[in-house]
């Protein structure tokens, strides 16, 4: 049984991720109260068919009651019910589904993935639909890491301020001071999302070879940077825009096209460009230069995008494997510990992280 707030309770709590790269469902057990990271447990994947990729892109940037959502939205929940079933010993879950649109300006967020029937499904309390109280006050609702990020920071014990940079389907950066005592204090974090990661890279490989992704940075190794396309990438609005900030995964649609006429290899390299440049720009808003950035996600494992860092960064550039952490199902673990943060009302995003008025806690909780 949680606890109610102000009264600390060690669990073992489970997160569950459908990220923007559309490869699958993560799922990791962390032992928490809420605030500590004591350790990390058991972890699993379900990657989604082909056909079922298929079924989730045909509903990017859908809303309630549009063509295709429902259909989505089954993919989703039967993937997570597959795979959450094989965990024993959970107290609760977090669950955050599947993002087809994101417009905190306008309509607000839509995650598919429904936490009342995986309660039911499963007898087990679940946590979800985290961001809409955030844009409700006024934040983006993304990103949500940050303060399990920070709680990583004190784990492994830093002691300097570092980044962390996931590069999913969207790259969204992390400033952490661990000096600070708790995450929501003024200082203690700035976060937002720097531009577009590996899902332009992702949907050019689909198009025009019919893969996946760029394994191993294979083809962008055999191509070179458009300088022209990446001026223009680099024109956009977004870049000048202030932090906290955050994008839907199709908000730079145009990328694509900005490769049109380049060959495979030149096209891949360029958007991989794209990626790393957008990184840096979003580097020079930290606070101080951070000791060192751990990179999390899918684009830790393309040698051709951590090059680009490395050679234009000034700070170390590290998976977060180098830290002791899980690149692969830190975003599940996120979850994990938010849901928890939840049970026991503490806050899961703030000023600095959404742009969120005050601190405020999200998700909404069902019993199983």
């Amino acid at each position: 049984m949680m606890r109610p707030r102000g009264q600390s309770v060690r669990v073992k709590a489970l997160g569950a991720m459908s990220g923007t790269s559309l490869d699958g469902v993560d799922a990791a057990v962390v032992d928490t109260d809420g605030v500590d990271i004591f350790g990390f447990g058991a972890t699993g994947y379900r990657e989604y068919t082909p056909a079922e990729r298929a079924v989730l892109t045909a509903a990017l940037g859908r809303w309630p009651g549009e063509t295709g959502v429902d259909a989505a939205a089954d993919v989703v929940q039967s993937a997570h019910e597959e795979l959450i079933a094989g965990f024993d010993g959970i107290a609760v879950i977090g669950m955050h589904g599947q993002t087809l649109a994101h417009e905190p300006r306008g309509r607000g967020t839509h995650q598919v993935g429904d936490g009342q029937a995986l309660a039911r499904a499963l007898g087990v309390p679940v946590v979800w639909d985290f961001r809409t109280a955030d844009i409700r006050l006024g934040g983006e609702g993304a990103p949500l890491a940050p303060f399990f990020h920070f709680a990583c920071a004190r784990w492994i014990g830093a002691s300097e301020p570092l980044c962390f940079l996931n590069l999913g389907g969207v790259g969204n950066l992390t400033y952490v001071d661990p000096s600070f005592a708790r995450p929501e204090e003024e200082g203690a974090l700035l976060a937002f999302d720097t531009g577009p990661a590996n899902a332009p890279i992702n949907d050019l490989m689909q198009e025009r070879r019919g893969e996946v992704y760029d394994r191993d940075g294979a083809l962008a190794a055999q191509g070179d940077v458009a300088e022209g396309a990446l001026e223009l990438f680099l024109d956009d609005p977004y870049f000048s825009r202030m932090p906290p900030k955050s994008l839907d995964r199709n908000a730079f649609g145009d990328m694509v096209g900005l490769v049109r006429e380049l060959d495979d290899a030149d096209a891949a390299a360029t958007l991989t460009g794209m990626c790393a440049a957008s990184v840096l720009r979003g580097m020079e808003h930290c606070p101080t230069p951070p000791s060192r950035l751990l990179v999390t996600g899918g684009g830790r494992n393309n040698p051709v995008l951590m090059e680009m860092l490395r050679v234009s960064l000034d700070c170390p550039v590290e998976p977060v494997e180098a830290a002791g952490l899980d690149g692969d199902m830190l975003e599940a673990q996120a979850f994990a510990y938010l849901a928890v943060r939840v049970m026991r009302g503490l806050p899961t995003s703030c000023p600095s992280t959404t742009g969120v008025r005050m601190a405020v806690g999200g998700g909404e909780v069902s019993r199983g």
